[in-house]
């Protein structure tokens, strides 16, 4: 655990932190707020692991649709 903190503050790595904030950290506060991984009624890993599986499952469908996408073509 020490040896990852202080690999955090190297040159090399800090620019990976930043886009971390970016990329990451919004995938599952997302998740936590339109996708109902806040709180479950499941018990069991099994079951919870398939609820994150299907929540995960159903955000990359999602950009990829929007990936995809191609708007109208303005003339």
């Amino acid at each position: 655990m020490e040896e990852a903190g202080h690999l955090r503050h190297h040159e090399e790595v800090k620019p990976i932190y930043v886009k971390r904030k970016e990329t990451i950290e919004r995938v599952f506060a997302g998740a936590k707020e339109k996708h109902g991984m806040r709180w479950t009624n499941l018990r069991g890993f099994k079951k919870l692991s398939m609820q994150a599986m299907l929540t995960f499952a159903a955000i990359n469908l999602k950009k990829m649709a929007n990936w995809t996408w191609q708007g109208p073509k303005m003339v």
